[in-house]
């Protein structure tokens, strides 16, 4: 929230804009912008906004248009005086709104784009990736002046700031400074910026960058302080009513920019015209990179829903959570103008177009991943965490989820499809393996995978917190479970080793130790270790490592567990001790158990053990200081 300062006797109100705006536009300033003209589209689709809300109040109270009942869109430039008006009859602000509009970022993510861009590193195109809406204007403006008279009041108000950390708010002046309804923009444009008050030069960028707008845009020159005839700029066509074939790329990539601030081009466009039982129309984008409001808590569909070019509401949840990332549009012919966004989660006709809608999506990714499988990748990088959500979250589309899935795995560097894992399992192998972890190279060299890289099982190398809770959900892919191998006692005995040359076990002058002696050992340990464990016994799954640390049969996936026990500490299960018998360090512990124990060296072997295992599994030992005590005497025997 923008912070009030003293107020002068009879003047303005100033207000200091929140650290982060003011960040932001020393940003903006100080960038070298590519493309600068995007400014000018940012405005235009403020000032349609505004007029798509009022044309929604207008439904139902067509008083609210008064005696000025055509909408429209006017643009002013001065090139003599240096400043460019964008002017709107929509609906228009009060003084609060323009405050806490202007006055603050409260949900564009401006945090997310400083940690994203970085000091040093918000380049222009970043910038202009991630989009800037409304502070765009100081790019090309040293002032800008906002004049906002809300629908239905009888006050006009003027915010006005530089961009540099502060704003001022007042009452607008009688006459000229006033407006009736609606919103003017006056930019006082920067040296070397006049030609954005040029008339030819701000028709082109209409055209180019918001030809799609649906309410009519007409340019205006001002010459010796007299104003020329306005001229028509845009089309004012919606565009997803449009034939595709009167379409041009570029044309989608201005209409996708202008529904998010993002600027790249879209990676899948998906437009087509439903008829049947219901009629509607559709244009959606799939971003080829993560838009900044990804992962915000909301998780809000970012899909627009117009009934007959009328704007509803850009929240209707045509599209579930987990396709939030897909931007665009639809028109329904079919719904009352009056439905209200409580209304939509009752409507079967809003019930069935989300249904459909959302089925075009996901057929439409899963086209992609078999047509274009190197692009897919691309697209599964940015939105597969997103998409997993799905698969606890959709049971009714839960196979088509499964179908999408690319999955790292231990069988190479390239993304996997679960149809690959399976058409590659192994004889006897009974469910699709998998490892949770916060890093795939960490995860490969878990001890936990070597039983079965010995067997030549691919294991599915899981990276997304995500990932921890789907696979709680999920039974199965073709009558095959999900299986993770740091859970629960291994099934590997039953699966004939590749290749046993890597079995570092045993040195060939020690032998293996016998059973019994294995057995004194675990026993041992457990009892060493105590309420540390929940138990301690012989793996199949270790050939180089000697100790590893795995969840109790039943028990939640260790990964799992440490996401929801971050704060509940200590209520966490107990975990289970896997030994290598076949490793040296256990055959020379078994040999100092049966021996009687060597002094306590055994008691504080096995600790240590239990210490790395602790630590190849991502935590911290329980004791650090004794950690560090047995660590130093150890370093100080070897170096003795």
């Amino acid at each position: 929230m923008a912070k009030p300062t003293k107020k002068a006797s009879g003047g303005p109100e100033r207000r200091e804009f929140g650290a982060e705006v003011t960040r932001l536009l020393e940003i903006l300033v100080h960038s070298v912008y590519a493309d600068r003209e995007v400014f000018l589209r940012e405005l235009v689709s403020n000032a349609a906004d505004a007029l798509d809300k009022l044309r929604y109040l207008a439904v139902s109270d067509g008083g609210v248009l008064g005696d000025d009942p055509e909408l429209r869109i006017e643009i002013v430039g001065d090139a003599e005086a240096g400043t460019l008006d964008v002017i709107d009859n929509g609906i228009g602000m009060s003084r609060d709104e323009l405050i806490d509009n202007l006055g603050t970022i409260a949900k564009s993510g401006t945090r997310a784009f400083m940690e994203e861009a970085g000091e040093a590193g918000a380049t222009s195109a970043q910038i202009g990736q991630f989009g800037i809406g409304f502070y765009s204007a100081f790019i090309v403006a040293s002032h800008v002046e906002v004049t906002s008279r809300r629908t239905g009041t009888e006050e006009s108000w003027v915010w006005s700031s530089d961009g540099t950390g502060a704003f001022t708010i007042e009452p607008a002046p009688a006459g000229d400074g006033a407006i009736a309804r609606g919103t003017r923009v006056r930019l006082k444009l920067r040296e070397g910026m006049d030609e954005f008050a040029r008339p030819q030069r701000v028709q082109h960028i209409v055209k180019t960058h918001s030809d799609h707008v649906a309410f009519p845009i007409h340019v205006v020159g001002v010459s010796g302080g007299a104003r020329g005839e306005p001229v028509r700029a845009n089309s004012a066509g919606a565009l997803w009513s449009r034939p595709k074939s009167e379409i041009t790329e570029e044309q989608y990539k201005e209409f996708f920019g202008s529904l998010g601030g993002i600027f790249d081009e879209p990676a899948l466009t998906i437009h087509y015209k439903a008829e049947g039982r219901h009629e509607y129309d559709v244009l959606l984008f799939v971003p080829a990179s993560r838009p900044l409001d990804l992962f915000d808590p909301a998780r809000a569909s970012r899909v627009k829903l117009y009934v007959r070019r009328v704007l509803i509401t850009d929240e209707a949840g045509i599209l579930p959570p987990y396709l939030r990332f897909v931007r665009g549009v639809v028109d329904s012919a079919d719904m009352p103008l009056t439905v209200s966004r409580d209304m939509l989660q009752d409507n079967p006709v809003a019930g069935a177009i989300k249904k459909a809608v959302t089925n075009r999506v996901l057929s439409t990714l899963a086209r992609e991943a078999d047509a274009n499988p190197e692009a897919f990748a691309r697209l599964w990088d940015a939105f597969g965490p997103v998409i997993k959500e799905g698969l606890y979250e959709d049971y009714e589309r839960r196979d088509e989820l499964l179908e999408l899935l690319r999955f790292g795995t231990t069988a190479g560097d390239g993304l996997r499809s679960l149809k690959q894992y399976v058409a590659d399992i192994k004889q006897n192998q009974t469910a699709i393996y998998f490892l949770t972890g916060e890093d795939a190279s960490s995860l490969r060299a878990s001890p936990q995978l070597e039983g079965f890289r010995a067997r030549g099982l691919e294991v599915l190398l899981l990276t997304d917190p995500v990932d921890s809770f789907w696979t709680q959900a999920v039974m199965g892919y073709e009558g095959k479970p999900f299986k993770s191998v740091a859970r629960g006692a291994d099934d590997l005995a039953g699966i004939a080793r590749v290749d046993r040359s890597d079995d570092a076990g045993a040195g060939p002058e020690e032998g293996a130790p016998r059973p019994a002696d294995v057995a004194s050992a675990v026993a041992f340990i457990r009892q060493t270790l105590g309420e540390a464990v929940s138990d301690v016994r012989i793996s199949e799954r270790l050939v180089e490592s000697a100790a590893c640390l795995v969840a109790a049969d039943g028990g939640l996936d260790r990964t799992l567990e440490r996401l929801l026990g971050e704060r509940r500490a200590g209520e966490r299960t107990k975990p289970v001790l896997e030994i290598n018998p076949r490793h040296r360090l256990i055959a020379a512990l078994a040999k100092a158990v049966v021996n009687g124990g060597s002094g306590g060296k055994a008691e504080d072997a096995a600790r240590m053990l239990f210490d790395c295992a602790l630590i190849t599994d991502g935590e911290r030992p329980r004791d650090m200081t004794a950690f560090a005590a047995r660590m130093q005497q150890m370093m100080e025997k070897a170096l003795g």
